[in-house]
């Protein structure tokens, strides 16, 4: 995936995180101004044409996690990376959120790479392998459990509860693949000829690394005939 050579900066000299002071409401807007003097010193125009409008070739569908954002563990700046986030980086057919974020990258972004990033000790996967009860979430979770049941056979066979996990996080991700596909944002876009692909990836927070799991699709080939629709 290329970058867009638009906004480029770099930001290896710039100050990111000021862990050694308290994290507080005033704090944070105190470091806004230190970030933007920073940056305007490596680039005056910087925001300039960062205002001018958005062109990311990428759309991220990833956790809530505040250890997982997206421009940081990819190397991007902003601009570069359209984003969605929610628990456990599902794509829920019935979740509008996130259905509008992916038709606007999709019809009007013109992104080439949608890509579903999980990672690994994610808090929502390791909660939906529980019995325990949390409250609303449960609900949402429910879908994790879903995924579990698909590969329960699989997953039942593994003693290590560390590597179940893992397992889990790899499989939700794969399975939201395949849901994404089988909206009709990706379909469409597909039969009228765009060029797009939809990715899994599952990162690590232990060593910072993201694994391709391997599955990706630039076509609705691979799926069941049974979420295919007729060429319009």
């Amino acid at each position: 995936m290329k970058k867009p050579e638009e906004n480029k900066i770099s930001t290896k000299n710039i100050s990111v995180g000021h862990h050694t002071d308290e994290i507080s409401y005033e704090n944070l807007l105190k470091w806004n101004k230190e970030w933007v003097a920073e940056t305007l010193k490596e680039d005056s125009d910087y925001f300039k044409k960062l205002a001018k409008g958005q062109n990311p070739p990428v759309l991220w569908i990833g956790c809530a996690d505040s250890r997982v954002p997206a421009n940081q563990i990819t190397g991007t700046n902003p601009g570069d990376i359209f984003v969605h986030r929610n628990i456990a980086n599902m794509v829920i057919h019935t979740d509008m959120n996130m259905l509008s974020v992916l038709d606007y990258a999709v019809a009007v972004l013109k992104v080439k790479h949608v890509i579903v990033c999980g990672h690994y000790g994610c808090g929502g996967v390791l909660a939906a392998m529980s019995h325990k009860q949390y409250g609303l979430i449960d609900n949402w979770l429910r879908h994790i459990k879903d995924v579990y049941r698909t590969y329960a056979f699989e997953l039942d066979m593994m003693d290590n509860e560390v590597e179940r996990g893992k397992r889990l996080v790899e499989l939700n991700v794969i399975e939201n693949v395949y849901n994404l596909c089988k909206t009709t944002t990706l379909q469409n876009a597909w039969s009228q000829g765009q060029e797009l692909s939809v990715h899994g990836w599952a990162y690590s927070l232990e060593t910072g690394i993201i694994k391709d799991l391997g599955v990706s699709f630039n076509s609705d080939e691979k799926l069941g005939a049974m979420f295919k629709f007729e060429a319009k």
